[in-house]
Formats: C-alpha cells, sequence, structure tokens
C-alpha cells in the first residue's frame, strides 16, 4: 500500500503522479485541499515541515519532494516494479 499526500496545485505532486500511473503502480491519494485536516498527518512526518508530495510506503518510509529517479529507485528497492 502506497499514499501520497498532495494537492492539485503542486507540481511536484503531479509530476510523482505522473511517474507512478506510467509505472501502474496502484496508490491512495490524499489531496491536502479536499482533507485539510491530513496536513496536520503531513507535518508530522516532515518533522514540521509543509512540503509535498510526500509519499508513505507499506514498509513504514516515506519521500518527500522525490525526484522521479528517487521514486523509481524506492519502488524497484521495494518490489514494487
Amino acid at each position: 500500500m502506497i499514499t501520497m499526500y498532495g494537492a492539485q496545485w503542486c507540481g511536484d505532486c503531479r509530476r510523482s503522479a505522473a511517474l507512478l500511473k506510467e509505472l501502474g503502480v496502484n496508490y491512495d491519494y490524499v489531496n491536502l485541499e479536499e482533507t485539510p485536516e491530513a496536513t496536520e498527518k503531513v507535518i508530522e512526518i516532515n518533522g514540521g515541515a509543509q512540503s509535498i508530495p510526500v509519499i508513505v510506503f507499506a514498509d513504514g518510509t516515506h519521500l518527500t519532494e522525490p525526484s522521479d529517479p528517487a521514486l523509481r529507485a524506492k519502488l524497484e528497492e521495494l518490489g514494487v516494479i
């Protein structure tokens, strides 16, 4: 299970979502504009920062504002792709 916290206005969020779609990776998307209370979770994960996207993986790890190569490498490491 992968969860991505993001917003439509965020270019990095759109880029990461496009990569996940391109790779055929299923994930839950939490739109912070529609679910503003989830912002608290983002801040908790990021140690106080509000940076997005935050992508949380089944192993409990996360990436914040990952580059496409970093996201792809993480998915490969986890055997998702």
